[in-house]
């Protein structure tokens, strides 16, 4: 057998299976890298795409929120339109408030109207809203601005219903006041 063949033959098949074998180890002709870029920017466009969905989701629960507290005001104006005549005040009777509340109520007491205690009462005073039938002609935008002159503190009310308690109160319709009042949560 002839060596001087045999050996370029054998150092050429080890230098082969090391440069493959070296190749492979430092990841010559590995397609990983390029999946794991296209994985990651998949999940960056999920993220963008779920962090819109969520934001949406929001506006949609809040305008769902409105929707419903505009729905509220709608039917009760529809049938207290329909039950009482409008404009019908009546002088204020104590002993008939006192008999359905179960305590003394005081004339154009503003905190009888679900969701006002007395720091929005005083705020409806300092805007020259001292009465229930001064309330009950107060838009819900009106509201709103007395509220934001209060501070930050007092966004979190929903002034939605409140001139029309305030109606039902100068009408001296108590009865139908505290029935509206039980299904309503801090006068929303």
């Amino acid at each position: 057998m002839n060596w001087c063949i045999l050996i370029p033959l054998l150092v050429g098949l080890i230098c082969a299976l090391l440069g493959y074998l070296l190749g492979r180890l430092f990841g010559g002709g590995n397609d990983d890298s390029d999946r794991i870029a296209r994985l990651e920017a998949d999940l960056e466009a999920c993220k963008l795409s779920r962090t819109k969905l969520e934001t949406d989701l929001s506006a949609s629960l809040s305008a769902k929120t409105k929707l419903e507290s505009d729905l509220k005001t709608a039917n009760t104006y529809l049938a207290s339109s329909f039950t009482a005549p409008a404009a019908a005040l009546v002088a204020f009777d104590a002993d008939a408030a006192k008999a359905v509340f179960g305590k003394k109520i005081k004339e154009n007491d503003l905190t009888i109207v679900e969701g006002i205690g007395p720091k929005i009462q005083e705020l409806f005073h300092n805007h020259d809203v001292k009465t229930w039938k001064a309330l009950s002609e107060c838009s819900i935008d009106k509201c709103q601005s007395v509220l934001k002159s209060g501070g930050d503190r007092f966004k979190i009310h929903n002034p939605g219903t409140w001139p029309d308690q305030a109606k039902m109160a100068a009408e001296g319709r108590w009865e139908d006041l505290l029935k509206w009042q039980d299904e309503l949560d801090g006068g929303k």
